[in-house]
């Protein structure tokens, strides 16, 4: 479909005559499709996904972007993949849904799944049956894959005894085949666990398990030659990474045995072979340290580095005190061995529950970034315990370390911090940036200089005569610190937008704009109008392995405007300042993705009407073509009105804007039910598509296709006064809808979750404007929420108060009046408005106590409030049945308090707890 014949479709689903299409239904949102692991081919002339319904089975979906045509359906496909030269695309065939739900827990864990190949330039399509994992070639003629079978008896060799070495519980072996998919041939190996087959036309690499290990390989089999050779016979032996140098015969892998059982402490030599030459190198590792089973290998693009993880030597595992004869039953350091006791200390850099959490996810198997320069076969350290993250670019020079250890103590009340450095990739030299930075810097190609926002000014840094300057204290007609940072600690930047390549400039931006630094003078340049017309313009960066700019690139950028929340693309010539805007219209755009080796874009368009399906274009934008169409039925239902701005005036006095969505044959001057769906900034989704799910959030359309208006309004906090800030702004934007004629007085609802669940919750102890409030899992008192914990990270709950999202600024003991005034919990008595509230009983971002708290608070007086209870649910509901039901009760209760309809069983009497015995 043409870009303009799509523009128009759009206009006559806004403006034809809706009374003959039916409203939206919950079974209607299942069927709506969203695009899943997209691909697009190197050469820009295919592009893979998997539709993906909301309930339902996935198709994957195979295009051919010269003709703009679909070329391949395929069954329950997913996780689209596409060869280097795009000759066959790839999908993972799932059992149905209907399968999957029709099968027990356990039995659904053993359920195969199999691999479809399509052949890019018939559609023919090849099943391989119980595929457990595959490979391509970069040349698509050959195909790896495990076969999803446990290996039969006869197949199984007799243990031997003490003298087997098996192999970690998930490390599992599979059959092996290998086929030339020109013709056909295939070749078949047991017990393979890890393999890797070489991009060009070399072999595959793999490691075979013996039943009891003593007859572990490691194994290569040259494609062309057909032949296998074994490179490693010892028993125990394993491999856990194998990373295929891109262009030549040149493989790097991790080898270990199982001898050693200890995961941790297992020894993984980082190792080089040569195909072509049948020869081994060893990657020497510095004196104390060695590579983990969980170390990672990756090539820089061009193969002259590899990227390699490692850590300390640790120290022997300490041996656990057991029962083991007579004397140790009344041994007491035997017994107290056996306790379950957890030590928190106060001189611990984290809280208990913090460091569990960080040890179990990240300190338990820590490991650093080291490099290894195949030309000068030397090793640098690149992180270590003093600088622990790294943020990897294979294709830059120097690279951005950070250390937050000496602040660990500080984050439960303060928020996040760390010291930063720029680390040099041929040696591993380290250069000092900046101490105790909230926000991240960004580092030049070069490794000169650096730059960071601190104290609301933006500063340069020359790292080699550690010097720097505050580049944006001479601007004065811009921003550059975030106005919009109502939160009680240092306001952050606008961020940046990067570095020329050699260094000479700083790219970076202001509350509109995009401004080039001089590195060596400090001069400023602006590169964009945005402030004359509100439009915030942000590079879009398209390369994954970007590390800067060209004096003569032409940058793409996104166009948002503040005031009438268009976003477009626009492109600028970094030569010659030109600016120009590629798109065009009421709308959302996106640019997603280019051709790595074509002059192929593709973007998404998007309204509240109109879908985000694909589109393709060149670099100039002058040929657009659609290449999906997901979700034709979105036509035939009663949407819901186009969009509106209203503007309305903060708690003081300050002017914001929220959208409001009209409901479908909504006659002028006729006064709806409207409900608010908030939390802090909302006006920007002006032109989002709906998400088309049902969730812990309102599913837009269901409501506006049913005879409401939606209002999604923007909120501005006061420090300190949080809760009456936003009940006053709450109450403004609806008096404005009731002077526009538009709202009930009557028959204004608020639905909000988390931060707004909390806002609603308090809101309805201060006013009796809203007539019904949904509020999922709210704090309802500050003075519990406080020193509470958030059981997912283990972070104390302080620093949101102190300094973050809630906004008291003070501490408990600092301010116990500002932590009383803001909990609903203590005007539970003035609450006049029915309250539906919502909490996952395993929430681990809000205690789900404080629902409780305020469901108790408000039962004892008598209010009318109802207690939803999803067991083993997170603070987002998770579990679809969970998902769909909150939804229906969320709109029956709207329908009966804004609608007036008759009340479900369950508002008017509850749902008593009758659990049969089991047989």
């Amino acid at each position: 479909m043409t870009f303009a014949k799509s523009l128009l479709t759009a206009a006559l689903f806004c403006t034809s005559a809706l009374a003959a299409k039916p409203s939206l239904e919950f079974n209607d949102v299942f069927d709506f499709k969203y695009a899943q692991g997209r691909v697009l081919s190197e050469d820009g002339r295919f592009v893979a996904l998997s539709a993906q319904p909301y309930r339902g089975d996935s198709t994957g979906q195979l295009y051919n972007l010269s003709t703009q045509k679909l070329i391949a359906s395929v069954e329950r496909g997913t996780k689209a993949q596409l060869n280097r030269a795009a000759n066959w695309a790839a999908f993972t065939q799932v059992p149905s849904l209907l399968t999957s739900e029709t099968t027990d827990k356990k039995a659904r864990k053993e359920l195969k799944r199999a691999l479809v190949l399509v052949n890019t330039q018939t559609g023919e399509q090849r099943t391989f049956e119980a595929v457990k994992d595959y490979q391509l070639s970069d040349d698509g003629r050959w195909l790896a894959y495990r076969q999803d079978v446990e290996a039969s008896k006869s197949d199984k060799a007799e243990s031997k005894g003490d003298a087997a070495i098996p192999a970690d519980k998930k490390d599992k072996a599979y059959p092996l085949v290998i086929v030339d998919l020109t013709s056909d041939q295939q070749h078949k190996f047991e017990q393979v666990g890890r393999y890797a087959l070489s991009p060009a036309e070399y072999g595959v690499l793999m490691s075979t398990q013996s039943e009891d290990g003593t007859d572990n390989q490691i194994q290569y089999f040259d494609l062309s030659q057909a032949q296998l050779s074994v490179l490693i016979d010892e028993p125990g032996v394993t491999l856990s990474t194998i990373a295929w140098h891109p262009y030549s015969s040149l493989v790097a892998f991790t080898q270990g045995n199982y001898v050693n059982s200890d995961t941790r402490r297992r020894d993984y030599q980082i190792r080089l072979w040569d195909a072509k030459v049948d020869r081994f190198t060893d990657v020497a590792q510095a004196q104390g340290w060695y590579s983990a089973k969980s170390a990672t290998l990756s090539w820089s693009e061009q193969g002259e580095r590899l990227y390699f993880e490692n850590r300390p030597r640790l120290a022997p595992k300490p041996v656990e005190k057991k029962y083991q004869d007579q004397p140790s039953l009344t041994d007491l350091d035997t017994i107290m061995a056996q306790s379950g006791l957890k030590v928190w200390h106060n001189n611990d850099a984290q809280i208990k529950p913090r460091e569990i959490n960080t040890w179990e996810k990240t300190n338990r198997d820590r490991d650093y970034q080291a490099v290894y320069h195949l030309g000068s076969e030397r090793v640098a350290q690149l992180s270590d315990e003093t600088a622990r993250d790294l943020t990897l670019n294979r294709e830059a020079r120097f690279l951005l370390a950070s250390n937050d250890q000496p602040y660990l103590h500080q984050i439960m009340y303060k928020g996040f911090y760390a010291d930063y450095y720029a680390v040099q990739v041929a040696t591993g030299a380290r250069s000092f940036i900046v101490k105790e930075a909230p926000n991240r810097p960004t580092l030049s190609p070069t490794g000169q200089h650096a730059a960071y926002f601190l104290n609301d000014q933006l500063w340069l840094k020359d790292l080699h005569a550690q010097k720097e300057t505050a580049v944006s204290q001479a601007v004065r007609d811009a921003l550059f610190a975030d106005d919009r940072h109502d939160y009680p600690e240092p306001n952050p930047g606008y961020g940046f937008a990067g570095w020329q390549r050699d260094g000479s400039t700083l790219y970076a931006y202001s509350k509109f704009d995009i401004w080039a630094f001089d590195s060596q003078t400090a001069q400023a340049k602006r590169l964009t109008k945005g402030k004359e017309t509100q439009t915030q313009y942000r590079v879009i960066k398209l390369d994954k392995d970007f590390v800067g700019f060209d004096a003569d690139d032409q940058v793409y950028l996104s166009a948002h405007n503040l005031a009438n929340k268009q976003t477009h693309i626009a492109r600028l010539n970094l030569a010659t300042g030109k600016l120009t805007t590629l798109t065009s219209g009421e709308a959302k755009y996106s640019l997603l993705e280019k051709a790595k080796q074509a002059d192929t874009l593709l973007f998404t368009r998007q309204s509240y009407h109109e879908f985000p399906d694909l589109w393709q274009t060149d670099s100039a934008f002058s040929q657009r073509n659609r290449i999906t169409n997901l979700n034709p039925q979105l036509s035939t239902f009663a949407w819901g009105q186009k969009p509106e701005l209203v503007q309305y005036q903060g708690y003081n006095g300050e002017p914001l804007q929220g959208v409001l969505i009209k409901p479908a044959n909504y006659k002028p001057g006729k006064k709806v039910p409207v409900i608010f769906y908030f939390y802090r900034y909302m006006s920007q989704r002006m032109y989002d598509f709906p998400h088309m799910v049902l969730n812990h959030r309102p599913n837009l359309p269901m409501f506006t296709s049913n005879g409401y208006a939606i209002f999604l309004p923007d909120i501005r906090f006061e420090i300190g006064y949080p809760g009456r800030s936003s009940t006053q702004t709450l109450v403004n934007a609806a008096q404005k809808l009731i002077d526009l004629g538009v709202a009930d007085p009557d028959k204004i609802g608020l639905q909000g979750h988390s931060w707004a669940g909390y806002q609603s919750a308090f809101a309805v102890t201060q006013t009796d404007m809203f007539k019904a409030v949904v509020s999922g899992a709210p704090v309802s008192n500050m003075t519990s929420a406080y020193s509470g914990i958030r059981l997912k990270s283990g972070l104390a709950r302080q620093f949101q108060y102190e300094t973050g999202q809630s906004r008291i600024g003070k501490t408990l003991t600092e301010a116990p009046e500002l932590y009383i005034e803001n909990s609903p919990v203590f005007y539970a008595d003035k609450v006049n408005t029915p309250i539906l509230l919502m909490f996952g009983d395993k929430d681990g971002a809000v205690p789900w106590q404080e629902g409780i708290q305020y469901y108790l608070a408000l039962r004892r007086h008598n209010k009318d409030a109802i207690f939803l209870q999803y067991e083993g649910e997170p603070h987002h509901l998770k579990q679809f049945p969970n998902q769909v039901d909150y939804s229906v009760r969320m709109k029956e209760y709207f329908d009966h308090y804004l609608m007036g309809k008759p009340a479900a069983s369950w508002i008017k009497s509850g749902i008593p707890y009758r659990k049969e015995p089991e047989n």
